[in-house]
């Protein structure tokens, strides 16, 4: 990638009005939705502070928190491996597929196997891989690369997938979202149970207990984590928080940043390889963590560390007013936007380093980052060639700080004579005034006309006119208004007081609402009631027979259950740790006996909870033991969901359609 290439992308997008549309859609939805769901979180300035703080901390003192993540990792069971790079991550990769004789992977999303061409070197392997993320699938249909961090297929409308799933799939044409999902649930659920080997990513890693924290919210990551009987984690060295307290403090950002969530549907905590359904037998399931560094250790060491706080979520990309028009492809690279403009150098090729020239510096991009990343001042660092993987920026800084990177010659020579102008006060106005006249002498209108496109200016950005006068000259008449408005007597700020306080909710009546408006529903019943209410709701939806696990067998009566998975089973019933008011969210553990298959596999989950285990937050549920202690665990938020195409919302993709709760009221119990 070069700034002549960069550029062509730009004009190609930027001339794509179905790209254009799309991406119109994309960042106003990002935007609204994040804002609403930030509105709920009252401490967020502090909330961010506390974020940045712990992330400096963890890249301060990464090798130490390494070292103690992995001793715990592998004391859980976890057979740890390290990469030094791309390379190394898939020879490491491979030789585990050999070792397991895999031929097909089933692969949740993530931006590491992106970065270290994961599926491209699978396939030269003669192993095949399936994307199972629902956007991913529809770019790896493509051949193409992932647009967005978050929403790989945001480049496309429903007409685009309509004719991809139609060449694919052999489905007639349709434009209608719901059943193009369905086509890919359909096809994708044969992956998920004949799969070899389930890889995803890592959103982060608890140093304390050794966790390994995967957010998803169309099911997928479950799947590929539970499902085959083999898990490869690949994760980035700086994906670290130190405790689970952190991780509530995280978990209340990304999802609100990254979709407008308050959580993910689906928050998988992994502790150790999963057991059997049947208790007293070893586990059958193996899981392998791959740590990748791929230039991290660089960054770490450079005038870019503060790039290794990122934790992934794309407000930034939604927030840039260049990424608005130009989408992810013009970027080259499979990190686009401001942090990919500051990390695709490092982690994927020195080419990229040009890509920092495509921003305005506006500062947008700060002010959506959760953890107050400072990309505009990193941007900079990067177009004075500070990035590390070009050459050791301890020898070349002083040398590189001298010419940006990626600036042609001719735009260098005019920033110097800028700067030899503007040295001197007097010359400056001469040259001020000098070309105001020339910009209405050859252009009555706004922009100045003939200007070279290689610049940009006159091409895809305003060149304003010029003012005449200096701003010394017109200073004396600013100053004399601001006096005499100043002299004005001004009228006193009066704030009105609230009436009435807020009144605080029980915790089931929160629970309730916040669940109902994830499309969840709780069905709030006494003890006495609660195994005839049950059978009844099973009935009614013709269901003859559920899937259950050691906590679901004793609550259901009348109603045939099996215990090993069984795709055909239309609903399962669990019990549950515990239940979030705060966020509507479900804890589920597994264990002896206890699988995660149950609230996975069927269309419709069937949840049990009692009142009296509800918690009022996130941080008190990943507080209990349970949590710390558990092979696997799962918060769910709602039913199975996703925007990947369009940003429409379509309910049930991989994990059930249908959650309902049966909240037994023991509050008048003794």
């Amino acid at each position: 990638m070069n700034l002549r290439s960069f550029k062509s992308r730009i004009r190609k997008s930027i001339a794509d009005a179905n790209l254009q549309l799309a991406l119109d859609n994309n960042a106003q939805r990002r935007k609204d939705g994040r804002l609403a769901a930030l509105a709920s979180l009252p401490d967020y300035p502090e909330r961010r502070l506390r974020a940045h703080a712990v992330k400096a901390d963890v890249v301060a003192h990464l090798d130490e928190y390494l070292s103690q993540f992995i001793a715990r990792v592998t004391a859980n069971g976890i057979q740890v491996h390290r990469a030094a790079d791309a390379g190394d991550a898939i020879r490491i990769f491979l030789e585990i597929a050999r070792q397991h004789n895999a031929h097909l992977v089933a692969k949740a999303k993530s931006m590491v196997s992106e970065e270290i061409n994961f599926n491209h070197a699978l396939e030269a392997a003669g192993i095949r891989v399936v994307e199972t993320d629902l956007g991913e699938y529809i770019v790896q249909l493509r051949g193409e690369r992932p647009s967005h961090i978050i929403t790989p297929a945001v480049h496309l409308r429903r007409g685009d997938v309509g004719k991809l799933f139609e060449e694919k799939l052999g489905i007639p044409y349709t434009e209608h979202i719901p059943t193009l999902t369905n086509a890919a649930r359909k096809v994708l659920r044969g992956v998920f149970l004949t799969a070899d080997i389930g890889v995803s990513g890592v959103n982060f890693g608890v140093v304390e207990t050794g966790t390994l924290c995967i957010v998803t919210n169309e099911g997928n990551g479950r799947m590929c984590t539970t499902v085959p009987p083999v898990h490869v984690a690949l994760m980035g060295i700086e994906r670290l928080v130190p405790t689970l307290d952190d991780l509530a403090l995280f978990l209340s950002l990304l999802p609100r940043s990254a979709t407008g969530q308050k959580l993910s549907v689906y928050t998988n905590l992994i502790n150790a390889p999963l057991s059997p359904a049947e208790p007293g037998k070893d586990p059958t399931q193996i899981r392998h963590l791959i740590l990748l560094d791929n230039g991290r250790s660089a960054l770490r060491d450079s005038p870019l560390a503060e790039s290794l706080y990122c934790i992934r979520c794309g407000a930034c990309l939604n927030a840039c007013p260049v990424f608005r028009e130009t989408g992810g492809h013009a970027y080259g690279s499979i990190y686009p936007g401001p942090i990919g403009s500051v990390i695709s150098g490092a982690l994927v090729d020195p080419t990229f380093a040009c890509l920092a020239q495509a921003s305005s510096l506006c500062g947008a991009c700060k002010e959506a980052c959760p953890v107050d990343i400072d990309l505009p001042g990193m941007l900079l660092r990067v177009r004075s060639g500070m990035s590390p993987q070009s050459t050791p920026h301890r020898t070349r800084k002083a040398e590189n700080t001298k010419e940006g990177v990626g600036v042609p010659t001719a735009v260098k020579l005019g920033l110097k004579g800028f700067r030899i102008a503007a040295g001197t006060s007097s010359l400056f106005a001469v040259f001020q005034s000098l070309g105001g006249l020339l910009s209405r002498i050859y252009s009555p209108r706004r922009t100045f006309m003939q200007i070279p496109a290689w610049t940009g200016w006159g091409y895809s950005k305003d060149f304003p006119r010029l003012a005449i006068r200096p701003f010394r000259r017109r200073w004396g008449k600013i100053k004399q208004v601001v006096v005499e408005k100043s002299a004005r007597p001004q009228e006193s700020l009066k704030f009105s007081e609230p009436t009435t306080q807020p009144l605080h909710k029980p915790l089931s009546d929160q629970f309730a609402e916040e669940l109902g408006a994830l499309g969840g529903t709780v069905h709030l019943v006494s003890e006495q009631e609660f195994s005839t209410r049950l059978t009844e709701f099973l009935k009614s939806k013709s269901i003859d027979r559920v899937l259950v696990d050691e906590s679901g067998l004793r609550y259901v009566n009348e109603i045939s259950t099996i215990r090993e998975p069984d795709p055909t089973a239309r609903a399962g019933v669990t019990g549950a740790l515990c239940g979030i008011a705060e966020t509507g969210s479900l804890v589920l553990i597994s264990g002896e006996g206890q699988t995660l298959t149950a609230s996975l596999l069927p269309g419709i989950h069937v949840a049990v909870l009692r009142t009296s285990q509800l918690k009022h937050t996130l941080a008190e549920a990943l507080r209990m033991p349970e949590v710390r202690t558990t092979q696997a665990g799962v918060i769910v938020s709602g039913p199975s969901r996703t925007a990947d195409i369009e940003m429409t919302l379509t309910i049930g993709v991989h994990g059930p359609g249908e959650l309902h709760v049966f909240l037994i009221d023991d509050s008048m119990t003794v």
